[in-house]
């Protein structure tokens, strides 16, 4: 047996409270309520001459009395169009914020949305330098009291990040949500240091964000010469990405991960489990050295108070909160309260979709927590166990069959989540523990240290970590891959010396899960994880030596008091998401599809806009690395009155051994007549990848 219940549950602390005792709940003072809503100023065309003469485009929301009474200003610094595209999301933060007396400035990005200039690839210099222009801008006006905050999403966050560690004057506050502090590890790209199918499906989103028109009503005549300039200057940016295969200064450039001490003003995190963002949470709470919180829901990639899945958040009650302390010096309290909230799930997403994910909210005062501790589980004979047993020397060829189950880096939609996970686990090598007598609760980083070898200098190691349900089904809490050439660090890889034994650490990745009496942990380990990363290039066939091969476990010490949660949950309805994903095996040609309907959407300026994908299609043929092909198609389209644009995006990716293929197409289309067409093709040299 794979240790003893017994031994288990001695070994996580010995006599811990589990998750079943029942705790009492805490008092509290009555939460601080909003102000009442007041009038909201719309400035629905605002431009911002930069030094360089190019102007900045956006819309403003303030306090209708703000010329007489200043008022602190949020920034929001994204790439996405916020007359139409965001029109929606960026009309209710500015509406909410600005009628309980906070303004909302929502810019476009240099080279996108109405705004000038050219856009050229992520996160440049010189955005970094347009944000610190904008926010002293914003701190000048007669109707800014001099206190800017900066939030955002996913590439917002990155931008509030980036921006911050500037040290702008003016920034007092900031709020990113699902981004990450290291751009090489934890971004769109690359994972583990292997190459990810997520860089080509952003790769072709982000070719459409660049390439796209200028709303002719702001822009005015010269609308459709800004939309040549910008067709001309789009890269084959994949093609670039791919060819950056180390974390080199072009992935350091832009990362908190390599100064900390950078950002000085009070940071506030928000992300969610279901996001492959939310690993940046524990890192930015134990490494930043000024005011900070965070707070991780259920939800996917998505903000608080959309949800998906659920619960959501009342998130404009906490955001004002957040503003109004910092920005206005109103006694909120907020940072009075835990640094870390969460909420605690009893299953994973895949389990209760399409509904909302069952658990409860809880907290943590500080992070690190003095609740967690690290459980050391030995991989043995007979499984997963506290203590050392034995364990023979096991081996696993690489099989492209492996990962069918977790089709997506950043899942969107019930059709991405990672499922059953037990074809996979059938593929792979497996150590299970014991069933537990009683529920136990995870919060923090699992990790394993494995000594393996390879049979070829280029190697991969997948690992996840389920739970197995006492009906067999096995889902997916956490996993790590690792391109095994990067074990030393990711600056510097080194191929390895075929059948030398290798200790490797692997983070899992930041997870809270309430595991039930009667489940059982396992890990799965695996040569790649495919469609999710491209192949190693020789089939590698991995030997594992168990004897010195570790699973560390975050065990967590539930509270005798429940913490209150302040932030009202709002229910949603559920949602599968628009995505369809279909797989196939057709006598050993695997096929993976993720198909987007076309759909159309009317904007608040009237602009329809309509499109699908990218509609991505994964092929390999079970055994054979170099038979494999990603590609994908994305289809944009903007109309009003005799306003009609179109842009059709195309990829493609194959490899040899030694090379890969990228293929990228962009086209445009003024009423159906095509005004541009560029198709490239870049061989990029596979660098121990």
């Amino acid at each position: 047996m794979p240790g003893s219940r017994r031994d288990f549950l001695a070994a996580t602390l010995g006599g811990i409270a589990l998750s079943g005792t029942a705790a009492r709940a805490a008092t509290t003072k009555a939460p601080w309520a909003l102000p009442p809503k007041g009038a909201v100023k719309h400035l629905e065309i605002v431009r911002i001459k930069m030094r360089d003469g190019i102007e900045l485009c956006g819309q403003i929301w303030l306090p209708a009395d703000a010329d007489m009474r200043p008022a602190p200003v949020v920034l929001e610094y994204i790439p996405y169009r916020t007359r139409d595209a965001y029109s929606s999301p960026d009309g209710y933060w500015g509406d909410t914020l600005a009628s309980h007396g906070i303004g909302f400035a929502r810019i476009d990005l240099r080279g996108s949305g109405d705004s000038g200039g050219l856009l050229r690839d992520e996160y440049l210099a010189q955005e970094q330098d347009d944000a610190v222009e904008i926010i002293a801008w914003l701190a000048a006006q007669s109707w800014s009291n001099g206190s800017v905050g900066m939030r955002g999403i996913s590439w917002g966050g990155f931008s509030t990040l980036q921006t911050a560690m500037r040290n702008p004057p003016a920034l007092k506050a900031i709020m990113p949500m699902a981004c990450s502090d290291r751009r090489f590890t934890d971004d769109a790209h690359f994972v583990g240091g292997c190459l990810g199918l997520t860089n080509f499906k952003w790769g072709a989103n982000f070719k459409g964000v660049m390439a796209a028109p200028p709303d002719p009503a702001v822009a005015g005549p010269g609308w459709e010469k800004m939309w040549r300039e910008r067709l001309d200057a789009s890269p084959p940016i994949i093609a670039r990405w791919t060819g950056h295969q180390r974390e080199d200064a072009y992935w350091q450039h832009g990362s908190l991960h390599f100064d900390y001490a950078a950002i000085r003003c009070p940071t506030y995190v928000v992300g969610g489990w279901a996001d492959a963002y939310v690993h940046s949470v524990p890192r930015l709470l134990e490494r930043l050295n000024c005011p900070r919180k965070a707070l991780v829901g259920p939800w996917g990639h998505t903000y608080a108070w959309v949800g998906g899945p659920g619960p959501a958040l009342d998130w404009a009650h906490e955001e004002v909160r957040w503003w109004s302390h910092w920005l206005r010096g109103t006694a909120t309290g907020i940072m009075d309260e835990p640094m870390l909230r969460f909420y605690l799930p009893d299953a994973t997403p895949a389990q209760s979709a399409p509904g909302a994910t069952p658990g409860a909210w809880s907290a943590e005062t500080v992070w690190p927590s003095a609740n967690t501790h690290l459980q050391r589980l030995h991989l043995t004979d007979a499984g997963l166990s506290p203590r050392p047993g034995p364990g023979k020397q096991r081996t696993h060829r690489s099989n492209n069959a492996v990962g069918l189950a977790t089709p997506e880096w950043v899942p969107f939609g019930q059709a991405e989540m990672p499922g059953d996970q037990r074809r996979d686990d059938a593929l792979s090598l497996c150590y299970d523990m014991a069933p537990l007598p009683a529920d136990v609760e995870l919060l923090g980083v699992p990790s394993v240290r494995l000594r393996v070898a390879a049979d070829k200098p280029v190697a991969q190691v997948a690992v996840r970590l389920c739970k197995v349900l006492p009906d067999g089904t096995s889902w997916r809490l956490a996993y790590g891959i690792l391109n095994l050439t990067h074990r030393d660090g990711h600056t510097s890889p080194k191929p390895l010396s075929p059948g030398k034994m290798a200790d490797i650490a692997i983070d899992l990745g930041f997870v809270a899960q309430r595991l039930k009496a009667g489940e059982r942990l396992r890990i799965a380990i695996s040569e790649g994880l495919w469609p999710l990363v491209w192949p190693s290039p020789d089939s590698p066939t991995l030997t594992l030596d168990p004897s010195a091969s570790t699973l560390s476990l975050p065990v967590r010490t539930p509270p005798l008091v429940a913490p209150v949660m302040p932030i009202a949950s709002v229910t949603i309805a559920p949602e599968r998401g628009d995505v369809v994903v279909t797989t196939t095996d057709d006598h050993g040609r695997l096929s993976v599809a993720g198909t987007w309907p076309d759909k159309a959407r009317t904007c608040a300026n009237g602009t329809i806009l309509s499109g699908y994908g990218p509609n991505t299609v994964a092929t390999i043929t079970a055994g054979e690395p170099n038979s494999g092909s990603w590609s994908g198609t994305r289809i944009s389209r903007y109309r009003r009155g005799d306003w009609n644009c179109e842009l059709r995006i195309g990829f493609t990716v194959t490899s040899t051994a030694h090379v890969f293929k990228v293929s990228e197409a962009l086209s445009a289309y003024r009423d159906g007549v095509e005004i541009f067409r560029r198709e490239t093709t870049d061989a990029v040299m596979r660098d121990l990848l």
